[in-house]
């Protein structure tokens, strides 16, 4: 059992406004960087968990420095530091190392990436944690887990996305692997990892034990590539790279209109790729005996793409769209940020919302990921400057003022 009087401490933090969310009265210590463990906390505080953000105090979150940022304010941490208190703990000093088991006492959920070892060598291993607090899950993100013979390397989600096969696939077919030129592999790490967190979660509640959570950057990149091992295994198969054409259906292409826009088309159903036969002028392909199944129009990718993009190429994008509508058929115009942020229908969602900010005023960024109809979640804050809520976190824990002057001097803050 956690002792109560630590519970009690954990709960004098000063109030917060109540947190929306099915996820309220969850707290989760953030002491991951870059960038699945703080994203998988983000998405967590998004629906109401009470995350604080645990970072060095001489090293602030890398995430912080990345990309652009104005008047010196990095704009990355502005979304993957929102709903997220900020403390400043040095955790290979005695003094950080126990108010980070205080901490972890009240707690429900601790996120971390440090290489397999690290949190060992501070004394604040699974052993430590969970004597502090049975009930407690710690998700441990890494690159390549915590055994294996990699286990100890350092990585990041490029590395995922090489190791996968996601690279192998992806690029032209007389060109080189090509890798994504965002956070892809870590992204869906990160989905993966809050999934995991609410199934041990819900573990807890059957056996009223918390347990660890093992996530392998590596691992989730393989499932999302569908079924590449299956079909190695029963047929020897490798699929090759193939642009943006599909190996298992068309038409699935990029096609350029006759005013220089791009519009992309797909045809995984076959009453969509009859739909689009039809709409170009084609209705013979449809009796066509390869027509007729996905992998037969995939072999046939070049006379389909003729068609198709000889079609689009002779009419403007709006008026291209507009037919396919009518047709009921799949296509979208290729957007950049500029163009998502006009568009109507993440207009209707909402997927795009502003967020006051203390340092920016407001910030435009990613709403939420889903809706929910009776406990929604939302964005309370965008990310906080480093260690701006320390001693507001410390004094709820019932530390002094000394106490809190002592650490700070001793620069375990």
């Amino acid at each position: 059992m956690t002792d109560p009087s630590l519970t009690a401490l954990y709960e004098q933090l000063p109030p917060q406004p109540a947190p929306p969310g099915p996820l309220a009265g969850l707290r989760v210590l953030d002491l991951a960087t870059l960038f699945a463990g703080p994203l998988a906390a983000t998405l967590l505080g998004d629906f109401g968990a009470e995350v604080i953000k645990v970072e060095h105090p001489r090293r602030p979150d890398p995430a912080r420095g990345h990309g652009p940022a104005k008047d010196g304010v990095g704009l990355w941490w502005k979304l993957l530091g929102r709903n997220k208190r900020t403390l400043t703990l040095d955790l290979s000093t005695p003094g950080g190392r126990d108010v980070l088991l205080r901490l972890a006492a009240g707690a429900d959920v601790v996120v971390e990436n440090f290489r397999p070892g690290t949190l060992e060598k501070w004394g604040l291993g699974w052993p430590e944690l969970s004597a502090a607090n049975p009930r407690l899950i710690l998700a441990r993100v890494t690159a390549f887990g915590q055994f294996g013979p990699y286990a100890r390397r350092p990585g990041f989600g490029t590395l995922a996305e090489a190791m996968s096969g996601f690279a192998a696939l992806t690029g032209e077919p007389d060109g080189p692997p090509t890798l994504a030129p965002f956070g892809l592999a870590d992204s869906v790490a990160a989905l993966t990892t809050a999934y995991a967190v609410m199934a041990a979660l819900r573990g807890q509640q059957a056996t009223g034990r918390g347990q660890v959570v093992d996530m392998a950057i590596i691992e989730p990149m393989l499932t999302v590539l569908g079924p590449q091992p299956v079909w190695y295994d029963q047929l020897g198969y490798v699929q090759p790279r193939t642009g943006n054409r599909s190996a298992n259906n068309a038409p699935r292409n990029t096609y350029r209109t006759a005013d220089g826009s791009w519009v992309a088309v797909s045809a995984s159903a076959q009453s969509i790729a009859e739909r689009v036969m039809r709409l170009v002028g084609r209705p013979e392909l449809i009796d066509e005996p390869w027509f007729t199944t996905g992998e037969g129009r995939a072999r046939h990718a070049d006379t389909l793409d003729a068609a198709v993009g000889g079609w689009i190429a002779r009419h403007g994008k709006e008026e291209v769209l507009a037919a396919f509508e009518r047709a009921e058929a799949a296509i979208a115009p290729v957007q950049d940020i500029r163009d998502v942020l006009a568009d109507p229908q993440y207009r209707a969602l909402e997927s795009i919302t502003e967020v006051p900010d203390d340092e920016l005023g407001t910030v435009r960024m990613q709403n939420v990921l889903f809706r929910l109809s009776e406990t929604p979640g939302a964005i309370r804050w965008a990310g906080r400057a480093h260690g701006a809520d320390t001693d507001e976190v410390l004094a709820g824990l019932g530390m002094t003022g000394d106490e809190i002057a002592a650490l700070r001097e001793a620069g375990a803050l």
